[in-house]
């Protein structure tokens, strides 16, 4: 893979089609709660969507505001996220980063330049390019695209980035290749396809919708 070079944007339309017709065209509903958004994206890391989504919803009902859950005795917040795993890894970060942010909702971001935006959410304790970029797309509705390790994984067998580049330089090289108005379908889509044929172990790509373009069928790409 030496001679890996960036798709073009025939390639890249084809792979964006093929995974719509696939998995539909979902539409973005930027919600605009980036502090919500944040925790979640805190509490998926590690876990699946399920148990996610039952440490937030118990965390929201065990505390009224984050202001509580900020002043909060730490093991209490730890027993109210225990089924999102690491429970006091995440329970320190969470209270750190509601520390940083103070009294602020960070609904200002949506008006700042996309850069900046992305740099003083990675400034936060903990806080990364993906769940940057998750708070951006999903909260604000900014074109930002978040990888995670299924569009990691999947990006990579179809080429759209090198054999050994990282998660991190991933947001980089995706970002400067898909246009804006596609990273919200394309990013769940990729998410989907991930989920459903590309396993990271025995993928089915014999059910693959694109497996005449992916490198990796056939045994033509290999991990590393």
């Amino acid at each position: 893979m030496s001679d890996w070079k960036p798709a073009d944007r025939r390639k890249l339309r084809a792979i964006r089609d093929r995974l719509r017709k696939a998995y539909g065209r979902p539409e973005p509903h930027p919600h605009h709660a980036p502090v919500d958004e944040l925790i979640l994206t805190v509490l998926s890391q590690n876990t699946n969507d399920r148990n996610r989504d039952v440490a937030y919803a118990r965390l929201r009902e065990r505390f009224s505001s984050w202001a509580e859950v900020r002043d909060a005795d730490e093991d209490e917040v730890e027993e109210a996220i225990r089924p999102g795993g690491i429970s006091r890894v995440k329970a320190g970060r969470i209270q750190q980063i509601l520390r940083a942010i103070g009294d602020d909702d960070l609904s200002r971001l949506a008006d700042e330049p996309l850069e900046r935006a992305r740099q003083e959410l990675v400034e936060l304790p903990g806080v990364g390019r993906k769940t940057a970029a998750c708070v951006l797309l999903f909260s604000l509705g900014r074109p930002a695209f978040p990888v995670d390790t299924h569009v990691w994984r999947v990006t990579r067998r179809f080429g759209l980035i090198g054999p050994k580049v990282t998660p991190e330089a991933a947001h980089r090289e995706l970002a400067a290749q898909i246009p804006p108005a596609w990273r919200h379908t394309l990013h769940l889509n990729l998410i989907q396809h991930g989920r459903r044929i590309c396993h990271a172990q025995r993928p089915a790509c014999e059910r693959c919708v694109l497996n005449k373009r992916c490198e990796y069928t056939g045994n033509r790409y290999r991990e590393v």
